[in-house]
């Protein structure tokens, strides 16, 4: 009689994957915490890294990985206490730090955490079907973005409260559509090999405008508590549409979360609207990392910065281990965005809040400087003030997410 086969763990493999999926996870925490640094700047630092590392290729994927999925849980954090917000947050920092302001930021921390987890989980068992319809419509899909895209713009803009904030939108869309046409194609010198314009747009537009509105005021107020005031269908529908905006992230070249959650909106409760866009944004920022890997060893096309990076650094595409890392890291991802979200809102709160916001412009001068040197710092100060435009018409600053959506309009 044949004796049983039986599955065996190499302990010695198992512990290095565990080793550097910690580093990994640490890593994103650092990241995810800066306040502007954004999550493709940060993979392709590690991919830069990555060479010099004497270890697996595969364990540098490992934490690779790690990091950017932790790094995607935790970027909301100072998107909701300062107002600074990753590219991928920047449409979900709008409602959530209204959520903030109402002293509901705990509960959208919480939000957020468990958009995220839920995208995840939905992404999984969505992947091998989306993978096999996106192969197939992809080329219908690509045709059909620009008017795609514009249908959304239109609808931002008739479902602006007045007529004002109507014209001042569409002014915002277009004002931000030309800086984007302006400086998304510019390679400057930049201390940094890796860097980009990206941090600095994203920076000005959306975080400036809310640290400059926030010079001597009070700061975060206190914060109630953090019990979800969304019912679970709410919270699962929300939720399902960042997951499925992760998917057209993951596939769909030039497309960001942002602009995916945007896409998404009219899928999110309208009863529930704000909180129901930090579930979807977030969730479509988090699950993109899998659909993203999945497009990577089907299609061999790299979509998001982290699999930019791990195609760079040779990763062996051994899907089952890292679909288990991104897994493992989304458990650590959530668990901490409640540890760190509470104590880093209460500082905030307890801080002086016009030195805290001098300080944190600072800092995103430095970053916008580190990836794209005087002309970041230029871009920086342009974008900051056209961020400051739409408030004062009464619009929402959602229209600046022009700076991606008209280029790609625009071919």
């Amino acid at each position: 009689m044949d004796a049983l086969v039986r599955p065996t763990v190499d302990p010695a493999f198992a512990a290095g994957a565990l080793a550097f999926l910690l580093a990994g996870v640490a890593l994103g925490t650092a990241s995810g915490l800066v306040p502007g640094l954004h999550a493709n700047n940060f993979a392709l630092l590690l991919a830069g890294f990555a060479p010099s590392v004497p270890a697996d290729p595969l364990f540098v994927g490992v934490a690779m990985l790690g990091a950017g999925v932790v790094h995607s849980f935790l970027d909301i954090v100072p998107a909701l206490a300062l107002g600074v917000p990753d590219a991928a947050t920047a449409v979900a920092a709008l409602p959530g730090h209204r959520l903030v302001i109402a002293g509901r930021g705990r509960e959208a921390v919480r939000l957020s955490a468990v958009g995220s987890g839920l995208a995840v989980a939905l992404a999984v068992p969505l992947a091998v079907p989306i993978t096999w319809l996106m192969i197939r419509w992809y080329p219908t899909l690509r045709a059909h973005l620009p008017l795609l895209l514009g249908a959304v713009v239109v609808a931002l803009v008739l479902t602006e409260s007045s007529r004002r904030a109507a014209v001042g939108g569409l002014v915002a869309f277009l004002a931000s559509a030309a800086l984007g046409l302006a400086t998304l194609d510019a390679d400057p010198a930049a201390p940094l090999s890796t860097g980009g314009v990206l941090a600095p747009l994203f920076a000005g537009l959306f975080g400036v405008p809310v640290l400059v509105d926030a010079l001597g005021g009070d700061g975060v107020p206190p914060q109630a508590d953090p019990q979800i005031a969304m019912d679970a269908r709410d919270l699962g529908t929300s939720a399902g549409a960042g997951s499925l905006a992760g998917a057209v992230v993951g596939y769909v070249p030039g497309v960001s979360a942002a602009i995916a959650a945007v896409a998404a909106m009219p899928a999110v409760p309208s009863e529930s609207v704000d909180r129901g866009f930090v579930v979807a944004t977030s969730g479509a920022n988090t699950a993109n990392t899998i659909f993203a890997l999945f497009a990577l060893v089907a299609l061999g096309t790299p979509r998001t910065g982290v699999t930019v990076a791990i195609d760079r650094a040779g990763v062996p595409f051994a899907l089952p281990l890292l679909l288990v890392a991104a897994a493992t890291a989304a458990c650590f991802g959530f668990a901490l965005v409640v540890l760190v979200g509470d104590p880093y809102l209460r500082i905030v709160g307890n801080a002086d809040y016009t030195r805290l916001s001098v300080g944190v412009l600072g800092v995103l001068a430095l970053i916008s400087y580190a990836f794209a040197g005087a002309f970041g710092v230029g871009v920086l100060i342009v974008a900051g003030a056209l961020g400051l435009a739409p408030p004062r018409v009464g619009a929402r600053r959602v229209h600046l997410m022009g700076v991606l959506i008209g280029p790609l309009i625009a071919g």
